[in-house]
C-alpha cells in the first residue's frame, strides 16, 4: 500500500529548499576542489564551511526564505543571484589561502555547478508558487447599480489577479442588493476610503449624465491621491459587438493614470538598485563593520533599529536603519513633542537628547541610512524616491500630500538635496510632488550625484 507524503506548506518548502540549497553549495565545493581525480579535502571543506555560512547569514538578512516577503517571481529570482554573487565572492577572496591549487579552474567548476543548481530548485520550490500568488491589484467599484454589478462580475470573471474589495454608492443609489463585495460607503467617503484601503485603481460606473458632479469631484480626489481610475467608455454595454481596437478598452472602461507610467523605465531602475545597492554593500562592507562595532561598544541595545513604514500604496514594511539612539527612544518621543522644530508631522529636532554619541556622528553623514542598502535589495525601497514616512505621519498628510505614496519610496531625493531639516514641511511634499510628476532615469543618476557630496559634509543634518 502507498502511502502519500503529507503536503508541505509555504513555509515547510521553504526549509526544504534552504536544505538542498546548501547541499548544492558543499556538493559544487566538493566537485571544484577536485582535480585528477584526487578531492583536495582542506580546500573542499573550507570551500563548503564559507558558502554555507555565508549563505545562511545573507538569506537571513534579506529574508530569502520568508514566506512573506513580497519580492514577487522576477524579484526573487533576482535576490537568488545576489547571494550567489555573496557567496562566490568570499570563495574569491579565499584565493591566496590556497595558493598551492588552481583556484581560477576551482572557482569556475562552483559557479558551473552552484548556479544551475541553485536555480533550478528556487524555480520549482519558490518560483512557480510566487508567479501564482503574485500581488492581487485592489480594486474599488463606485456605483452599485447595474453596472457596478456587471463590472464587478467582469472584473471577476477576467482571469487577472485582481480583487474588487468594495462599492461605493452615489448619493440617489440604494444599498444594492446581489452585490458580492460590501458596500463601503457613498462617493463622498471616496477619501476616507483611500486612506484606509490599499487600493490600486477606481472604477466609476456611472451615468455621465447623472451623475457628472459626483464623478468629476471624485476624479480630483483621485489625481490627489496619485490613484489610477477608470470610467465608462460609453454608455451602453453591447453582447456581441466588439470595438475596433480592443487594445483601447479591453474592459468598456478608458483608463488615466494620475502618475506617468514608464514600464521600461521602472524595469530598468529595479535592475539598477539591486545591482548598485549590492555592489555598495560589498564596497562599504568595512564601514558597516566599524560602524557596528561602534555602537555596540558606546550603548547597550540592538545593533540595528527596525521601524514601521509605510510603502508604496499605503502597504507596510520594516525600514532597517543603525540604531543612533537610546534603547526607550519612542517612548521618550512623546515627552519631547513640543519641542519639535519641524512643521508638519515630522518630528524633528537639532540636539534631540535620546541620540547618543556614536549615534550623532552617524547621522550627521548618514551612516545611519546605509542598512536601508538591504531594504533595496528587498524591493521595499528604490535608492531613489520619496522618505519612507512612519504611519502616524501618514494620519495626519492632506489629500494631496498622499499622492507621495504612489511611488516606491527611497533612500534619497529632492529633500536630501534641498537642505534636508533646514526646509519646511510643505516645501518637502511639494519637492517630492515634483520628483513624481518629472520622474527619469536622469533625474535619479543626477539625485544621487548631487547627494554624495551632501552626505560627505553632513549638510542639513541633524
Amino acid at each position: 500500500m502507498q502511502t502519500r507524503l503529507p503536503k508541505l506548506t509555504p513555509s515547510g518548502i521553504q526549509r526544504v529548499t534552504f536544505v538542498i540549497d546548501v547541499l548544492i553549495l558543499v556538493a559544487a565545493s566538493f566537485v571544484a576542489s577536485s582535480g585528477s581525480g584526487e578531492v583536495h579535502w582542506k580546500v573542499a571543506l573550507a570551500m563548503s564551511a564559507t558558502a554555507a555560512i555565508v549563505w545562511a547569514i545573507a538569506s537571513r538578512i534579506l529574508r530569502h526564505y520568508d514566506v512573506t516577503n513580497g519580492r514577487g517571481f522576477l524579484g526573487d529570482i533576482a535576490l537568488t543571484l545576489v547571494l550567489l554573487a555573496t557567496v562566490a565572492i568570499p570563495l574569491w577572496l579565499l584565493r591566496p589561502l590556497v595558493s598551492h591549487y588552481a583556484m581560477t579552474t576551482e572557482m569556475t567548476r562552483f559557479v558551473a555547478i552552484m548556479l544551475p543548481g541553485v536555480l533550478w530548485v528556487r524555480l520549482r520550490g519558490t518560483g512557480v508558487r510566487l508567479w501564482r500568488q503574485r500581488p492581487v491589484e485592489q480594486l474599488l467599484v463606485v456605483g452599485v447599480g447595474s453596472l457596478g454589478r456587471l463590472t464587478h462580475r467582469e472584473l471577476r470573471d477576467a482571469g487577472k489577479r485582481q480583487e474588487v474589495i468594495g462599492h461605493l454608492r452615489f448619493e440617489d443609489e440604494q444599498n444594492g442588493s446581489r452585490l458580492q463585495a460590501p458596500v463601503l460607503g457613498t462617493i463622498k467617503e471616496l477619501e476616507r476610503v483611500l486612506r484606509e484601503r490599499v487600493v490600486n485603481e477606481v472604477y466609476f460606473a456611472s451615468n455621465a449624465a447623472q451623475h457628472r458632479d459626483e464623478v468629476q469631484a471624485a476624479i480630483r480626489s483621485c489625481e490627489k491621491f496619485g490613484i489610477p481610475f477608470a470610467i465608462p467608455a460609453c454608455g451602453y454595454r453591447f453582447a456581441r459587438a466588439k470595438p475596433a481596437h480592443e487594445d483601447a478598452i479591453p474592459d468598456g472602461y478608458v483608463h488615466y493614470l494620475s502618475v506617468r507610467n514608464k514600464p521600461i523605465q521602472r524595469a530598468i531602475k529595479r535592475m539598477i538598485d539591486i545591482a548598485a545597492s549590492f555592489t555598495a554593500l560589498a564596497l562599504l562592507s568595512p564601514l558597516l563593520l566599524g560602524t557596528a562595532i561602534a555602537i555596540k561598544l558606546s550603548s547597550r541595545g540592538p545593533l540595528l533599529f527596525k521601524q514601521v513604514r509605510v510603502g508604496q500604496h499605503g502597504r507596510l514594511f520594516h525600514m532597517l536603519k543603525f540604531r543612533s539612539m537610546v534603547v526607550n527612544a519612542e517612548a521618550l518621543k512623546d515627552k519631547l513633542l513640543a519641542k519639535n522644530e519641524m512643521s508638519g508631522p515630522v518630528f524633528k529636532m537639532v540636539k534631540d537628547p535620546r541620540i547618543t554619541a556614536v549615534g550623532r556622528f552617524i547621522r550627521k553623514y548618514s551612516i545611519d541610512e546605509l542598512p536601508q542598502l538591504v531594504n533595496v535589495l528587498r524591493g521595499d525601497m528604490a535608492l531613489v524616491g520619496p522618505r519612507p514616512p512612519i504611519p502616524a505621519e501618514v494620519e495626519k498628510y492632506e489629500a494631496w500630500q498622499r499622492r507621495r505614496l504612489s511611488v516606491r519610496p527611497g533612500l534619497t531625493c529632492v529633500w536630501q538635496v534641498s537642505g534636508r531639516n533646514q526646509i519646511s514641511f510643505e516645501e518637502w511634499m511639494l519637492l517630492d510632488m515634483r520628483y513624481i510628476d518629472h520622474w527619469s532615469l536622469g533625474q535619479d543618476l543626477e539625485l544621487i550625484l548631487k547627494t554624495v557630496p551632501v552626505v560627505l559634509s553632513g549638510r542639513g543634518a541633524s
